[in-house]
């Protein structure tokens, strides 16, 4: 990703700089918000690290000034300790997250990875050509190999390999899957076509052969299949969405996402929330939702990530809880 750190302690721009290129992301730095304001002016980011208090305009001040001219742009609050409740009150007017100072590695990682998930989500396509567009952007931006199998014909790339996939022969898919992973680790992994996969093969078949490729994907990069809507009914979708993304329980959980949502909750104000008096089973649920993607676990916190908004807002429809990084998306007909 495209990473801009801002704050005036030079050491700490220098060391988080260093940090996330080796990382493998393009980093630049500033000294102050007119800087920044500077280099959000010759180039595009996908992320902002603003310190909170810096001398003369703040982290609010840049937070307002990209909300207002650079919607697409994620801001990271970064702050002490005692700022923690500003830093919470950034986050409601638009900043994404926040860091503390010192900063712990995993926790800055956590957050890259949320903010990942956060720009996939916006960019989620819809139809042939935007599907193309998102495996050109997981090669060149994200330095995947991708396994494109489509029927389509599409631009080449020398960092997609494309196959027409044979949908009458899953195992062979399969195969193919896992000879292309076990040269390429780094992986992401597109597959056209679920109606016809429906139409010719036993719903039960078709989800198992899915959750079995997404097993297969766990440890190397994301998993989209697509469906054309006017091909497949909402049932096959549903189920599809749960076999692709390993979607949890809703019993208990919406509760719990709910509130998440609200702002950072402890395990007890998750127990109280779900109406549960049993820490076994309420432990089990949050573990599943971290694993899941939907919840995140910092320290005695539970926050809730762009995943889990989604679920939230897809929480009483038809597509039940969509997740992207592995997803189902819909394309519109003859691609």
């Amino acid at each position: 990703m495209h990473l801009l750190i801002v704050d005036d302690d030079a050491v700490f721009r220098e060391e988080l700089g260093d940090l996330l290129t080796s990382d493998g992301h393009h980093v630049a730095t500033a000294p102050s918000v007119p800087k920044a304001i500077e280099q959000l002016e010759e180039r595009d980011f996908d992320v902002v690290f603003t310190d909170l208090k810096m001398p003369r305009q703040s982290g609010m001040d840049l937070l307002k000034q990209v909300r207002l001219r650079w919607p697409r742009t994620l801001v990271v609050m970064v702050t002490g300790f005692a700022s923690v409740d500003t830093a919470v009150e950034a986050m409601k007017v638009g900043a994404f997250d926040y860091i503390r100072k010192p900063f712990q590695l995993e926790q800055v990682h956590q957050v890259l990875a949320l903010a990942h998930q956060e720009l996939q989500f916006r960019a989620a396509p819809d139809g042939g050509r935007s599907v193309d567009a998102m495996v050109r952007r997981w090669a060149d931006r994200e330095g995947l190999e991708v396994l494109h199998l489509t029927p389509r014909k599409v631009r080449p790339h020398e960092h997609v390999q494309v196959f027409v996939p044979d949908l009458e022969n899953p195992f062979r898919i399969a195969d193919t899957v896992t000879a292309f992973l076990s040269t390429h680790p780094k992986t992401g992994l597109v597959l056209e076509g679920a109606e016809t996969l429906f139409r010719q093969h036993r719903r039960k078949d078709i989800l198992d052969f899915v959750e079995g490729l997404r097993r297969r994907m766990e440890a190397h990069g994301p998993f989209v299949i697509t469906f054309d809507p006017k091909q497949i009914n909402a049932g096959d979708v549903a189920d599809l969405r749960a076999a692709v993304v390993a979607a949890t329980t809703r019993s208990t959980l919406e509760a719990v996402l709910r509130r998440a949502a609200e702002g950072p909750c402890s395990f007890t104000e998750a127990m109280k929330a779900a109406g549960l008096d049993d820490s076994p089973k309420l432990s089990f649920h949050l573990r599943r939702l971290v694993e899941d993607g939907l919840l995140a676990h910092q320290g005695d916190e539970y926050r809730i990530t762009p995943r889990g908004r989604e679920s939230i807002r897809l929480l009483g429809e038809i597509d039940a809880m969509a997740a992207f990084g592995n997803t189902v998306l819909p394309t519109s007909s003859g691609g």
